[in-house]
């Protein structure tokens, strides 16, 4: 499939000439077989351009500007909606063409694949069950810490009670014979 792009190479315009050079500039860079076609010295062109954007693409003076892209007979669209799907990372798409191996495009057009059919690659598989394992582990590493503080924070046994008042008790005590022996001694 060849990409065919509508422009007029004669254009008085700057933006016009602009937004045909970002188009066909983008082509280029990318790889993408194209072809040019002037409607400003070919009559053909401008008419078979004009007759085949579609009526709601069309401006309301009824005479579509350059540049009108298609997909050999099928529209793509003008200017505007290549402009929306170059910041979508979406023109691959947007001109019918499959994206390259490992393009933005093409890790989208996978993951909205994915979505619509609700299919994994099973590459995908593997990793969700590492990630479920990875989960399942940290989640008993978490319980585990839990059951730890709430042990700590539980409230002291009878047992427990008795040893930390003996042991304040004790040390009371031996205050106590302190101030005694300090007492006979003096």
């Amino acid at each position: 499939m060849v990409i065919k792009v509508f422009l007029a190479t004669s254009s008085g315009s700057t933006a016009i000439k602009k937004k045909q050079q970002d188009v066909v500039g983008f082509l280029e860079a990318n790889g993408i077989d194209h072809e040019q076609l002037d409607i400003a010295c070919n009559e053909d062109n401008r008419m078979w351009m004009r007759e085949n954007v579609p009526g709601e693409k069309k401006p309301t003076n009824g005479i579509p500007l350059p540049p009108q892209i298609f997909n050999d007979q099928s529209y793509c669209g003008d200017y505007e909606t290549f402009f929306d799907a170059k910041e979508q990372n979406q023109v691959f798409a947007f001109l019918g063409l499959a994206p390259p191996p490992g393009s933005k495009e093409a890790q989208l057009a996978e993951k909205a694949h994915i979505l619509q059919n609700g299919n994994v690659p099973h590459e995908e598989h593997k990793s969700t069950d590492l990630n479920h394992e990875e989960e399942e582990i940290a989640d008993k590493e978490e319980d585990e810490l839990l059951a730890i503080e709430d042990e700590d924070e539980q409230p002291a046994t009878e047992g427990e009670t008795d040893l930390h008042v003996s042991e304040d008790e004790e040390e009371e005590e031996l205050n106590i014979e302190d101030e005694d022996e300090t007492e006979e001694d003096s």
